[in-house]
């Protein structure tokens, strides 16, 4: 018997891996098209992404397919948050292409629909990431944010990551400019 979760208690999330995601027909066949709403939406929203658009379904599609097809060679991991069988955030990081960089890799995505954020997923979500690449022998985990996303700076702050720079108004959105903070996590430091 399960025991009843308290009433004021936060649901967790699910937390699954690429091959979770894959081996499943029935999520890996509606990924794409949730993740597609969740990026969309927080980019309509004025989220800090990569895009200025909403990104189509097909660029979506492909983005992650690019991803997944990474995840599967080592050179990639691809985690997605479920909370009720719904998806509800989704984040990758990929392995740097550059030969003298292939010990390291990029978080390039942390994406947590506007519904379940200060849920935890995007810890959840960025944890579940540190631990893949800790387990692929990562050495150095990078990731770059907007310099305004004052509360995912926070997050990635309290999981270790560290400010190694920053470029003054290099990010463009129409005739607004914002900082582009560079963070990292040395996990060669970290047991």
């Amino acid at each position: 018997m399960t025991p009843a979760m308290p009433p004021d208690a936060t649901p967790q999330p699910a937390v699954l891996d690429a091959v979770e995601l894959t081996s499943d027909p029935a999520l890996r066949d509606r990924f794409a098209e949730s993740a597609h709403r969740i990026l969309a939406d927080l980019v309509d929203g004025g989220a800090a992404l990569g895009w200025v658009e909403p990104p189509s379904p097909d660029e979506v599609a492909d983005l992650l397919a690019h991803v997944v097809s990474a995840a599967r060679a080592g050179d990639a991991a691809l985690r997605a948050a479920y909370l009720d069988g719904r998806l509800v955030g989704l984040g990758y990081w990929l392995r740097y292409a550059r030969p003298t960089h292939r010990p390291h890799a990029d978080l390039e995505k942390i994406a947590v629909g506007s519904a379940a954020q200060g849920l935890g997923v995007g810890r959840a979500l960025t944890a579940a990431l540190i631990a893949d690449a800790r387990e692929a022998g990562i050495e150095v985990l990078t990731l770059d944010a907007r310099g305004d996303n004052t509360h995912a700076l926070r997050l990635y702050a309290s999981l270790g990551f560290t400010e190694y720079g920053r470029l003054p108004d290099f990010v463009a959105v129409g005739e607004r400019r914002y900082d582009k903070v560079f963070c990292m996590l040395d996990l060669r430091r970290q047991p």
